[in-house]
């Protein structure tokens, strides 16, 4: 006769405490990556007070806690992007090619420092900087260059780009018009996230109300003239990878998906109208279990306060869809291989938490841009997971694992508490004027550098299990020659187009930023003349000012 629940338990814990007094646990206290105590072992007394149809339910079934898609990646596998730009348009455009031709399935753009503050190339800000961290693009001849060859009605394309996001939308859709592909036959995603800017990484050019005009006119735009565009792409990668913790991640992140929302719906904007095509950044960190409680209680709070607070009634504005990178902060200088594992680990993650695009991070990201060598490795670690590990042969595989569910309402509880401090304070706006999302996550990045010195968390390769690496890494090195050469090209430019029109498109952007006509048409129109990114997002500073930011101790 099987031993009742009560019996094993006393049973388990009897021999728990034979081994221990010979041989003692690792450490005294276990935690996951966010120092959430974990126990010895999980039962069902650790969900007995998660009920089945409020929280999980069915896939494509509100609140979609299981997945957005009846069939996930039984269907169809996620878009595999690698992140990637460096130096000219000509140099990126060659390095995307190659990746479409190894099995990437999408494009994802990185912008140099530059392009992503709103300066061209020959402006004094920019020097040393010119394709540097991703591709300069300083105006539709750029552009043009970077997609020659490339079908833009057969790819996805995801940008990397916040404050001047109106503008390289703009050029986007102005380079698919030349080769004959229509607005509304166009897909992908700009990240257009500027809080996250103003919270954790910096590239920000004008002030919180003025930014979030910009926002809802793309909105606008979109929903009427590019309706698969994904208009933003509302990013916890960087409050990750600025140190927070994933309970922040999650809050932190929706907290400023709402305040999208609110300032959409206040424009005058209907929520199903636009909604539909918001979607998230998330990070995938080490602890693969954590991260996975993350994806599901990131989904089941959109659901829940989409529907509840915003009254979203169309099934497609409840249901929150996600673009993954592997986290960057994670990877190490010293022996750099050990990265290759460590992502796996991430893509793991991510792929069992149900993203709908994986970006995977090179093993040599702490040190250059990837090599092509480290690129291929990262990409063909999403097609091993993909086709070889058998996880994506059932939907949300994770599910009814006593520890996984324990962790999910655990997560959905610390976020949701955040969510409703933030509330209170008026919203994220003025939670990051007040300068409280910026201190939660410095306290938190503290902690966990202060856990790896104290050694209470390893670190292989850095803080423990070193290794004296004799031979150096090849990395990719940018020529400093290319932002001499941006220059020329932007002096070549202004002869060849008619300044006089460009100056008149860019008359008709200041006329429109003094009232509240839609920037976008206006945006377009000028790229279209050639008027280059820094020109129109000069008009732009000029207009609205640039944001200062308070200095948070």
């Amino acid at each position: 006769m099987a031993k009742s629940f009560d019996e094993q338990k006393n049973l388990f814990e009897q021999s728990v405490e034979k081994t221990i007094s010979r041989f003692p646990e690792r450490t005294k206290e276990f935690l996951t990556g966010s120092d959430k105590k974990v126990k010895r072992i999980y039962t069902e007394e650790d969900t007995h007070d998660i009920n089945y149809e409020e929280y999980l339910g069915f896939p494509d079934v509100y609140p979609y806690t299981r997945g957005v898609q009846p069939t996930m990646y039984r269907g169809r596998l996620w878009t595999m992007r690698q992140y990637a730009g460096f130096g000219n348009a000509q140099e990126s455009n060659a390095r995307y090619k190659f990746l479409l031709q190894k099995g990437q399935t999408g494009l994802s753009i990185a912008f140099d420092l530059p392009t992503q503050m709103g300066y061209d190339s020959d402006h004094v800000m920019s020097e040393g900087e010119v394709g540097k961290v991703g591709v300069a693009i300083d105006s539709l001849a750029d552009m043009e260059v970077l997609f020659d060859g490339i079908p833009l009605d057969k790819v996805s394309t995801s940008m990397t780009i916040n404050a001047p996001a109106s503008v390289l939308l703009a050029m986007y859709i102005v380079v698919a018009e030349k080769q004959g592909v229509a607005a509304d036959k166009l897909r992908g995603t700009i990240q257009n996230d500027i809080l996250k800017e103003y919270i954790a990484r910096g590239t920000y050019i004008f002030p919180p109300k003025e930014s979030m005009r910009l926002i809802t006119d793309i909105f606008e735009y979109c929903s009427k003239n590019v309706p698969n565009w994904n208009t933003i792409s509302i990013s916890g990668y960087h409050i990750r990878e600025a140190g927070s913790t994933a309970a922040q991640e999650v809050a932190f992140t929706l907290a400023d998906g709402f305040a999208y929302v609110k300032a959409a719906i206040e424009s005058g904007l209907d929520v199903d109208e636009f909604a539909p095509r918001l979607s998230f950044f998330f990070n995938a960190h080490n602890d693969l279990f954590e991260e996975v409680a993350k994806f599901r209680a990131a989904r089941f709070i959109w659901a829940k306060l989409m529907k509840e607070k915003f009254g979203a009634a169309n099934p497609k504005s409840l249901k929150l869809r996600f673009h993954t990178q592997t986290a960057g902060c994670t990877l190490t200088a010293q022996q750099p291989d050990n990265n290759i594992v460590r992502v796996a680990i991430q893509t793991l993650a991510a792929v069992l938490g149900g993203t709908q695009s994986l970006h995977t991070n090179s093993r040599d990201e702490a040190l250059a841009l990837p090599t092509e060598d480290s690129v291929q490795i990262a990409l063909r670690t999403q097609q091993i997971v993909a086709h070889e590990s058998g996880v994506t042969n059932t939907i949300d595989p994770m599910a009814g694992s006593y520890y996984v569910e324990s962790l999910t309402k655990d997560m959905i509880d610390k976020a949701q508490e955040i969510i409703e401090k933030i509330e209170k304070m008026g919203g994220m706006v003025n939670a990051i004027e007040k300068g409280y999302a910026q201190q939660q996550i410095q306290n938190s990045a503290f902690d966990y550098q202060r856990s790896i010195e104290t050694k209470d968390r390893i670190v292989v390769g850095v803080n423990e299990f070193k290794a004296e690496e004799k031979v150096k890494p090849e990395l990719l090195k940018v020529d400093p020659i290319i932002g001499e050469n941006q220059k020329g090209k932007l002096k070549e430019l202004k002869d060849f187009r008619s300044n006089k029109t460009v100056t008149e498109k860019l008359e008709a952007i200041r006329q429109a930023a003094k009232g509240t006509d839609n920037l976008m048409p206006l945006i377009v129109e000028a790229v279209k003349e050639y008027a280059t990114l820094g020109e129109i997002c000069g008009v732009l500073r000029e207009e609205f000012g640039e944001y200062q930011e308070n200095v948070i101790l």
